[in-house]
């Protein structure tokens, strides 16, 4: 699995590109200078894994349950291996997960499924709902890969210490999945805060807006 880390030290955040892209998108794209000031003061250490997209639910060519279960081998690299590797490395005994556009699908299915471990979820531009690539088909690996199904029924208390944080915009493409997520956390009465931005688009510009600001909260 490829990754970059930038920092030495601080808060672990875990962050994820967005549809297919690369570990080196969020770097090329601006996102990492745009919290430059929070790594060189030592008060964060960022990682960038690679994803399996393309071999996951964008793989046209292999049924939905293969996908599925090719993304839960995916989620127990993270939970195995990464993040107890980053928790390791900083001394820190949680992580932050963050990513824009499907890179906010991966933080909130890891957060929710993995609450004892998530201290933050920071999304931006998110979308939730993983059975648009499933071609209605539907299984347990499925179920327990998309937040939308399984987080309803969760009562894992950690889940009411997470600080989560969705970003969204007036003309985002997934604002109603912002919306739709938000619904989901008030009738649990988890707190958190869907952040609607005025008159931006589901691109970089807003995103590179919302991450410095959303690590501001990060103690």
């Amino acid at each position: 699995m490829e990754m970059l880390v930038f920092g030495d030290r601080g808060y672990p955040v875990i962050l994820f590109p967005t549809s297919q892209g690369k570990y080196y998108q969020n770097k090329d794209h601006g996102l990492i200078d745009s919290i430059s000031w929070f790594i060189d003061q030592g008060l964060v250490k960022i990682y960038c894994p690679a994803t399996i997209d393309n071999l996951t639910w964008y793989d046209k060519s292999i049924h939905p349950a293969e996908r599925a279960r090719r993304y839960t081998w995916y989620d127990k690299m993270l939970h195995d291996e990464l993040v107890p590797w980053a928790m390791h490395e900083t001394g820190v005994g949680k992580v932050a997960v963050a990513g824009c556009s499907f890179g906010g699908y991966h933080a909130a299915n890891y957060a929710f499924k993995h609450p004892e471990r998530t201290g933050h979820l920071f999304s931006m531009g998110g979308a939730f709902d993983i059975k648009m690539f499933t071609d209605g088909f539907f299984n347990d690996d499925i179920f327990y890969n998309n937040p939308v199904d399984f987080l309803p029924g969760s009562n894992n208390p950690d889940l009411w210490q997470i600080n989560i944080i969705l970003g969204t915009s007036e003309w985002d493409i997934c604002l109603n999945y912002n919306r739709q997520l938000s619904d989901i956390l008030n009738r649990k009465h988890i707190n958190h805060w869907l952040d609607v931005r005025p008159q931006a688009k589901h691109d970089w510009p807003v995103w590179k807006e919302m991450f410095p600001h959303y690590l501001s909260t990060v103690k």
